[in-house]
């Protein structure tokens, strides 16, 4: 399981950095104004739907009813189910992208009435929406076809796939003088990175698989058990959306600029939660429901805590940098051309607030996997809509004294309730056992995370101070925080859990 964590995990890493290349460049050319609230409101509609029906809903659903099958009943069996879905899955993504694209001017006045104060701002927004909403269809079919690749143990191109939406977006902004402007240039480039993911996937799995065909639809019990899955599924991920658009909703009615500080502050507080968090958890669905399938609980629990243990070990330094040195962060990496070090200020603040909600958010996708492998998406879902009520109910609370900053906290608050409820239904029912050695170590975790936030401090102080007169400076602290974090970190974890703990680990 391990080298199938780094595999995904180096993957998205890479697309991660990518993605940093990509928003630098959309910080210097877009900066955070009109535009750049009207190209993210483009690129957040088409990515909350594929959030809902194709990453998260579906494959929740997907991959255990298609390992299921494969399990059971073979290749063959498998291969018409995933035709049967796929005939589904296209015919009701076409249907949405054409009531989207007709609907769209009403479609906007309910998820950014903000916007209708600024005609020009509004009717920019339609337009680069109608340009990026197809890439939902082209990613749903990429989800489909991940989902059929990691049941056969390939994780690579699924992984690598997104590295492509960074690269083409980066290259129409490089060109935008050939587009009507910057925002058309970045929206484009969404919609081209859905072709070429699209024919990555599709390419890796007619090689190893076969790729799924049309077939006559037909409601027997594989497709029913997974519809079944699919409407708890989607019903906790359109909760979880619902507080993205709540989100989208309310900062168009902020000042401009909240929009923009949200995106970036997200794009930080996504790294851990793609890098680390979404990785292990990819991994570990159909790890868990392969030996469930094979009745072996008592190894999938194994699996579970595995996963726990590597999620905190990676994560913890974010949560320790994002707290106490955010403003240095979004200073370094986004403050050039027009990106102001005042919008710096406002989103490394949004960073911070969000950094609250990184532990449950990395931790979340692991903790409903023993739920998801069990085909039960019900219980999940009960958990979810309950943080989502006190996620948007915050979200109104304190969007009027905090602003974007109000919004983050809000998502904080609702994550974890989140978290803490499933890990009490699974607790209650057996799934996990939190046992003395698990609880001490979560307080290791929790004292190596403060010893480091103190070392992130001092080191931003000092070392800030001592750098000030140097070009490049905020680079410079930058690189300095990140070699003295790791040093310091490192040697907490050496002592506190010690080698032993780290080679049990690694070799399970």
């Amino acid at each position: 399981m391990l080298g199938r964590i780094f595999t995904v995990g180096g993957y998205t890493l890479l697309s991660r950095l990518t993605g940093f290349a990509r928003d630098i460049m959309l910080a210097a050319i877009l900066g955070a104004g009109p535009v750049a609230d009207a190209f993210f409101v483009a690129l957040r509609l088409p990515n909350h739907f594929r959030a809902i029906f194709a990453e998260g809903a579906f494959n929740a659903a997907w991959v255990p009813a298609y390992a299921h099958v494969h399990g059971e009943r073979g290749e063959g069996a498998a291969k018409l189910f995933a035709d049967r879905i796929f005939t589904l899955l296209l015919a009701s993504q076409v249907l949405l992208l054409v009531v989207a694209w007709l609907f769209m001017p009403q479609a906007m006045s309910l998820l950014a009435p903000g916007f209708s104060e600024d005609a020009e701002q509004r009717k920019l927004a339609i337009e680069l929406t109608r340009i990026t909403f197809p890439y939902l269809l082209l990613i749903t079919l990429v989800t489909l076809y991940g989902g059929m690749l990691n049941v056969m143990q390939r994780f690579a191109s699924a992984a690598a796939a997104s590295i492509f939406l960074n690269v083409s977006m980066m290259m129409t902004l490089a060109l935008a003088a050939w587009f009507p402007g910057a925002g058309h240039a970045a929206a484009w480039g969404v919609l081209i990175s859905g072709f070429l993911q699209y024919f990555l996937l599709a390419g890796d799995l007619a090689r190893h698989g076969g790729l799924p065909r049309f077939a006559p639809p037909r409601l027997d019990e594989d497709v029913r058990g997974f519809f079944k899955a699919l409407g708890p599924a989607t019903l906790g991920s359109m909760g979880t959306q619902v507080a993205m658009f709540a989100d989208t909703i309310i900062a168009t009615f902020l000042p401009a600029g909240a929009l923009s500080a949200l995106y970036y502050a997200d794009r930080l507080y996504q790294l851990p939660i793609g890098v680390i968090g979404i990785a292990i958890g990819t991994v570990l669905l159909p790890e868990m429901s392969r030996r469930i399938t094979a009745s072996d609980h008592d190894g999938a629990m194994k699996s579970q805590r595995r996963a726990f243990d590597f999620t905190l070990l990676f994560s913890v330094p974010f949560v320790a940098a994002f707290l106490t040195v955010p403003d240095a962060i979004m200073r370094a990496l986004f403050a050039h051309g027009a990106f102001s070090r005042a919008d710096a200020a406002a989103a490394g603040a949004t960073l911070a607030a969000y950094a609250i909600a990184l532990i449950p958010a990395v931790l979340i996708r692991s903790a409903v996997a023993t739920f998801y492998a069990r085909k039960d998406t019900a219980t999940p879902v009960r958990a979810s809509l309950t943080g989502i009520a006190v996620n948007v109910a915050l979200k109104f609370a304190l969007m009027g004294t905090l602003a974007q900053i109000g919004l983050a906290l809000a998502t904080a608050v609702g994550i974890w309730t989140n978290l803490l409820l499933v890990l009490f239904f699974a607790v209650r029912r057996g799934f996990l056992v939190p046992d003395r050695a698990w609880l001490l170590s979560l307080a290791k975790f929790l004292l190596t995370g403060i010893i480091l936030a103190v070392a992130f401090w001092l080191i931003a102080r000092f070392g800030g101070a001592y750098l000030a007169s140097v070009r490049f400076h905020d680079e410079l602290t930058l690189a300095l925080l990140a070699v003295g974090g790791t040093i310091v970190y490192a040697l907490a974890i050496l002592v506190l859990f010690g080698r032993r703990w780290l080679v049990s680990l690694v070799r399970g």
